[in-house]
Order: structure tokens, then sequence, then C-alpha cells
């Protein structure tokens, strides 16, 4: 059994719905738009309960909307991934709504692009703060309570594997998430709870459309695509994890 859905205006999927996701319950850090709404839309129509859990809580509840009328159970929270309290508060919610948890999707990430003489202090310590420490923060509370094993998802990029110029905070981050996420994946594994790192090149996203506008959006891929790999990743036999893998776009001329 497969359900086909809209998401844009010349382009259609075909999603099978799997009994592996069907009444999970998964959290989606910065789930209010780009690969966090794709993901969301991708993992509720196999049959997930998603969290939606940005900063911007407008934009989530916004989102969750859509994903309501697609008959999708989600619930949107407000949430700043580098601040403690407010990530096990929404963990204890998610458990006290939803009496689980499951996955946890840790796609939530900023960028400054900048030269080094530029770079604030303050602007190094928010990039940290957001896309390693969040990270870090959101799998220490997620995991005490993941009584009967569980996913995690940690969205990293090209940039952990390459560098370019003015990027280096983001470089910093995304080489140390992909470190990190190989640390879970050994420290989790006795626990029954699987870590993967999604590699993600260039996607049309508002996270590299907005701040480039230059740039020509068909070398980049479609979030669509990321998302049904991060199904893929999730659903495996039981017995088998994937703990790294990458999606380029096709057209992504500087990967060697």
């Amino acid at each position: 059994m497969s359900t086909s859905y809209q998401t844009g205006p010349s382009q259609r999927f075909e999603e099978p719905l799997d009994a592996t996701l069907r009444g999970k319950v998964v959290i989606i850090t910065g789930g209010g738009r780009g690969l966090g709404a794709a993901t969301a839309q991708t993992l509720g129509i196999a049959g997930a309960q998603i969290v939606l859990a940005d900063l911007d809580i407008e934009r989530a509840r916004a989102r969750a909307a859509v994903l309501a009328d697609m008959r999708i159970t989600t619930l949107a929270l407000p949430l700043d991934v580098g601040d403690e309290a407010q990530v096990s508060g929404l963990i204890r919610e998610v458990r006290s709504r939803f009496d689980r948890l499951d996955i946890v999707i840790n796609n939530a990430a900023i960028d400054v692009t900048t030269s080094i003489d530029e770079l604030k202090v303050a602007e190094w310590e928010r990039i940290v703060r957001t896309n390693l420490t969040g990270p870090f923060l959101m799998i220490k509370h997620a995991v005490a309570v993941m009584n009967n094993g569980g996913h995690i998802v940690n969205v990293a990029s090209t940039a952990a594997k390459r560098t370019w110029a003015n990027a280096a905070a983001y470089h910093a981050t995304k080489w140390g998430l992909l470190g990190f996420s190989h640390a879970m994946h050994a420290e989790l594994r006795p626990r029954g709870i699987n870590v993967s790192a999604i590699i993600a090149g260039g996607m049309r996203t508002p996270f590299l459309l907005e701040r480039f506008p230059d740039i020509d959006p068909q070398v980049l891929q479609d979030p669509m695509h990321v998302a049904r790999v991060i199904r893929g990743v999730l659903t495996q036999p039981e017995g088998s994890v994937i703990p790294e893998v990458m999606v380029l776009p096709w057209r992504e001329t500087s990967w060697p």
C-alpha cells in the first residue's frame, strides 16, 4: 500500500506505509521548514507521530497545520536546542503527552558566512551552541527516556567532509557532530539505541537560498530526497543499522 503527495507544482512521490514507523513518536529539531519539514511529512505519511521543535514556534505551528490537513498527528513546540532547561522540558512534555519517545532527528543548524577576521566570538559561540551543543543536549536527555530502544539521527553536511572559505564555525561544528555521532553509535548500541549521521549535500532550502540568492537552485537537491533517505535509515531490518550515509545532488560539482 502506498500514498502519494504533492511536494511542488510538478513533482509527486510515492511513499510506502511502513509498519516500522507506524505509531512511533519522532522529535525533529528545526522542523518548521526545509529538511525538517520535508522529513516530518515523509515520516508522518509513513505513520509516525511528529513533534516539530523549532525556535520559531509560529513557523512550526503553521507547518503542523499543513501536516494535520494530511491527517498526520503533529505537535508544535518551541525549542532553543542550546538551552538545557528547554530541551529537558520538551522531552518531559513529549513523554507526558505520548507516553513514549522513539526517534530524535537533530536537524536544527545555523551558520554565519564570514571570514575569521570578521567572525565575532558571540557568533562562534551561537553556532557551536546550536549545531553541536544542541544535539548533545537532545541526545543526553532523550536517551534517558528511551526505555525500549530508539533511533537518533544527526543531520551533518558535506561540510563535515570537506572545507571552503568563510565557514570556519560551521565546519568545526559539522565535523564535530559527525565524530560525536559515531561516538554515540558505539556507546548507545548496548542500550538498543541506533545512531545515524546523514551527510547531506546542498539542498533547495531557505538555509542556502535565503543567504545566497545568486545560487543556481538546479545544482541543489530537493530536501524531500534527503528525507526519503532518512526514512530508509530508520526502517532498516532489525539487526542492521546505518551509522553514516551521504546524499549528494547529482550536479554538485565541488565534490571530487
